[in-house]
C-alpha cells in the first residue's frame, strides 16, 4: 500500500484475517440451519467489523495524503481528527 505505515498494513491484514473467519463462520451456521436471528447477530458483527476496516483505512490514507504535504500544522490537525474519528469506529 502507498505511503502507509507497515504497522497500519499489519493491522487491518490481521483484521481482515478475522472478517474471513466469521465469514466462514457464517456459511457453517447457515449450512447448520442456525437461527435467522443468530445469523443476523453474527452479519451485524461482520458488517461492523468491515466498516471498521473501511474507516481505519480512510483515516490513514487521509493522514498519508497530508503528510506529503509536510505543513505541521496540518498534521497535528490531522491527529486530533484521527482520535476523534477512532471513538465513533470502535
Amino acid at each position: 500500500m502507498h505511503g502507509l505505515d507497515p504497522a497500519v498494513v499489519e493491522d487491518l491484514q490481521t483484521r481482515l484475517r478475522r472478517i474471513e473467519g466469521q465469514a466462514r463462520g457464517l456459511q457453517k451456521m447457515l449450512a447448520e440451519g442456525r437461527s435467522c436471528e443468530d445469523i443476523l447477530t453474527q452479519l451485524s458483527a461482520l458488517r461492523a467489523a468491515v466498516s471498521t476496516v473501511a474507516s481505519l483505512l480512510l483515516v490513514e490514507n487521509l493522514e498519508a495524503c497530508l503528510q506529503r504535504g509536510g505543513d505541521p500544522e496540518a498534521l497535528a490537525a490531522v491527529e486530533r481528527a484521527k482520535k476523534l474519528f477512532s471513538t465513533f469506529v470502535k
